[in-house]
């Protein structure tokens, strides 16, 4: 059967197969060719079909428009403000921020209208491997240009400095700090600027007295600052922290008006500094309040006698002549006594329940203090705060 087949071609299927599927298998094998050849032909078919109509789109653009280069920028553009814009932002670059993560923060700090086009800026220009950690006072809306001349000239945008302010300062420490500060601030400036109260963006309820609402915290202060930018700086985030934690609705919910709500919160701050014991301290003032007790709270003497250190008053301090002196006068003193934290004007509206009457340290390194309902207790725990200080020489 060999003698058969065309010469040249190959022999398929098995021995009994015989000629007529021999010649099959020939037909398939130029049926196979023939459409390979048809899909390479459809391929270029198709391929030149797109670049026809992506040079129609763009001839489109060009002649039918006459806009076809705006059209074409546009398609790869980065948004991007024109100027020198307005305002002020604070933003912070820390240590490490890449030139990616800096532009992010700009725009969303809304200084910037896109990173794209920050990184774009800063990718031409040299100067921006000069970009240090720093809080930057930027404007808002800037192109980005603008933006990253500003932050290479430093002299302009970085802050001078920050200044800590300790919880539980009364507002004539917190003059003291700023005078001390690297502020530089002109002899009497804080003092003088406490003086106007309707300057420094106090709330309503304040009753025109700054004390109690100098939030504490670390702030960040432009050059040529005045006492009234620093102060007024504070207020706002007093303004905030009240906001966030709806003190006003929720001292009014428990009979409270909000500057009494401010006054607990600073006792509760004098008093102790144990967090888990905020809420307990303002429940003892609660109760005693509901009672008609005095509170006779020595943090109130403190801050008309002044402190010196101790945790006592004697009892010639007690004796005061002063609306403060809560041994003598029943309520609550007429202001708060010193700037509290929002932990402490969170347990202010937010006291913790119990029947507590009294409360004492017991001991100075840890600051446990004990609580008691009875008169009986508390003798029982000032007994411990004695044996702790007479073990504690000068310390109490």
């Amino acid at each position: 059967m060999d003698e058969d087949l065309n010469e040249g071609e190959e022999q398929t299927g098995d021995l009994g197969s015989g000629l007529g599927l021999r010649a099959e298998s020939r037909v398939e094998r130029r049926a196979n060719r023939r459409r390979a050849r048809g899909r390479r032909a459809f391929g270029c078919f198709a391929g030149l079909v797109s670049l026809l109509v992506v040079g129609a789109i763009v001839a489109g653009a060009v002649v039918g428009f006459g806009k076809g280069k705006d059209a074409l920028a546009n398609l790869f553009s980065a948004p991007d403000y024109q100027g020198q814009g307005s305002g002020t932002v604070v933003v912070e670059i820390t240590n490490g921020q890449s030139v990616s993560s800096i532009a992010d923060t700009l725009e969303k700090k809304e200084v910037v209208k896109s990173a794209r086009a920050f990184e774009r800026v800063a990718r031409d220009d040299p100067r921006s491997l000069q970009l240090q950690a720093a809080t930057y006072t930027l404007h808002k809306h800037m192109s980005a240009k603008a933006a990253l001349d500003l932050m290479l000239n430093t002299q302009l945008s970085v802050l001078v400095t920050r200044i800590s302010i300790p919880a539980g300062k009364t507002k004539a420490e917190v003059a003291m700090i700023l005078q001390g500060s690297k502020m530089k601030l002109p002899a009497g400036a804080a003092a003088t600027a406490l003086g106007k109260p309707a300057m420094l963006g106090l709330p309503a309820y304040a009753h025109a007295n700054a004390e109690g609402f100098l939030f504490p915290g670390t702030y960040d202060i432009p050059k040529n600052a005045t006492a009234y930018t620093m102060l007024k700086l504070m207020t706002a985030n007093y303004a905030k922290t009240a906001a966030s934690l709806n003190l006003e609705k929720s001292a009014s919910r428990k009979g409270l008006d909000p500057y009494q709500a401010v006054i607990v919160a600073s006792i509760i701050g004098a008093e102790t500094n144990r967090q888990q014991d905020y809420a307990k301290v303002a429940r003892v003032i609660y109760n005693r309040l509901a009672r008609g007790m005095k509170l006779q709270m020595d943090s109130t003497i403190h801050y008309v006698v002044g402190k010196n250190g101790g945790v006592y008053t004697t009892p010639a301090q007690r004796q005061t002549k002063s609306p403060y002196n809560t041994y003598l006068y029943k309520g609550l003193p007429p202001s708060p006594i010193n700037s509290p934290t929002r932990d402490e004007l969170s347990a202010a509206i937010n006291p913790a329940q119990g029947s507590w009457l009294y409360f004492t340290l017991v001991n100075l390194d840890t600051g446990e203090t004990a609580f008691a309902s009875t008169a009986a207790e508390h003798q029982a725990n000032v007994k411990k705060l004695q044996t702790w200080c007479q073990a504690h020489k000068g310390r109490c």
